[in-house]
């Protein structure tokens, strides 16, 4: 489990293709590798990855066919960075939401709004997902939990918006975002659940 308060950003230092298949080289400082092992969780841009190999600052970690469909992971060079969280331990505090690692969907950046100390980004997301985004709600973008602001529907499909604060974009990945890039998306895992159980509900009521 993580919390979508992302612990800094970390390089990518090299990649290695396979057929279906890349593994990730990341540098990690010690203040993000203490304690680390192999085997352990370690979300890159809400991306749950497991650890392969520990070498000095140079963690690897596998990403399998479907991570590199469904995530922006599959675009990354060597130099990039990704954000980076430590799966949550018992004891550990809160501050953002509870994430599983898994996403849902990439999102487009389509618009971004400059003003003093904050900046606004707005994302378009598939047409099938725009049920699950409310205002005030939360979401994980590039693995880090946000609250959504607005929300609006356009031809082809739902667009939000979230406000980062200096703090967020000083310690994460997008500060750089810019219209066009695609961000990994998970939908808060409790506002999906009670979505699809009260579509169920709906769907066996009698018509009157």
């Amino acid at each position: 489990m993580f919390t979508g308060i992302v612990q800094g950003v970390s390089k990518v230092v090299a990649v290695r293709e396979l057929d279906e298949f890349r593994v990730h080289i990341v540098e990690m400082p010690l203040s993000m590798r203490a304690g680390l092992e192999i085997g352990a969780s370690v979300a890159h841009n809400g991306v749950c990855l497991t650890v392969t190999s520990i070498e000095g600052d140079n963690v690897s970690f596998d990403l399998m066919r479907e991570t590199l469909r469904l995530t922006n992971l599959g675009a990354i060079t060597p130099g990039q960075c990704v954000n980076i969280e430590r799966a949550a331990r018992f004891g550990d505090e809160i501050g953002g939401h509870s994430m599983s690692g898994h996403i849902i969907s990439m999102a487009d950046v389509v618009a971004i709004e400059e003003a003093p100390n904050n900046r606004r980004l707005w994302f378009a997301l598939p047409e099938r997902l725009g049920r699950f985004v409310f205002e005030k709600g939360y979401i994980g973008v590039d693995g880090i939990s946000l609250t959504i602001g607005d929300v609006r529907q356009t031809e082809a499909g739902a667009e939000f918006s979230v406000n980062l604060i200096p703090e967020t974009l000083a310690r994460t990945t997008l500060q750089d975002r810019a219209p066009g890039d695609q961000v990994n998306i998970e939908i808060d895992p409790q506002t999906q659940v009670i979505v699809e159980t009260v579509e169920r509900i709906l769907a066996t009521q009698p018509r009157v």
